[in-house]
């Protein structure tokens, strides 16, 4: 079994995955005729949106994201996190958490998108060796 996709529940569809393409340099695969439904290219795995619209459609209630108490995060793993951080801030994410160096090596900082989801921009997680 593989992770095929993440989806997030959104307003407007073609506005996050504008948002994305600009803050996080990512390929847009696919937009729906509709609007209602969105892909990203990100590796292996899609970051695909979905609107909040059609998920009431299709008798779901998504709740309302809130980076102060998320219950998820996305992360995108970059060697400079600092200029991937300001880009990001710079296409209208909200600055969550600044740059910082953690103590088991990794670089990590926080900011919202425009939906509330709480994103995750850090450099790789130094694995212990195996010795």
């Amino acid at each position: 079994m593989i992770l095929r996709y993440t989806i997030l529940y959104v307003a407007d569809v073609a506005s996050s995955l504008d948002f994305y393409e600009r803050a996080f340099a990512l390929k847009r695969v696919f937009l729906h005729e509709s609007g209602d439904y969105g892909e990203l290219a990100t590796g292996e795995t899609k970051l695909a949106f979905s609107s909040v619209a059609l998920m009431t459609q299709l008798g779901k209630t998504p709740g309302k994201p809130n980076p102060k108490t998320p219950v998820f995060e996305i992360a995108f793993e970059t060697a400079d996190v600092k200029a991937a951080f300001d880009r990001a801030v710079a296409a209208g994410a909200k600055p969550i958490q600044e740059v910082r160096d953690e103590p088991w090596g990794q670089t990590t900082s926080y900011v919202a998108d425009p939906d509330g989801y709480l994103v995750e921009i850090c450099s790789p997680v130094q694995l212990p060796s195996a010795g």
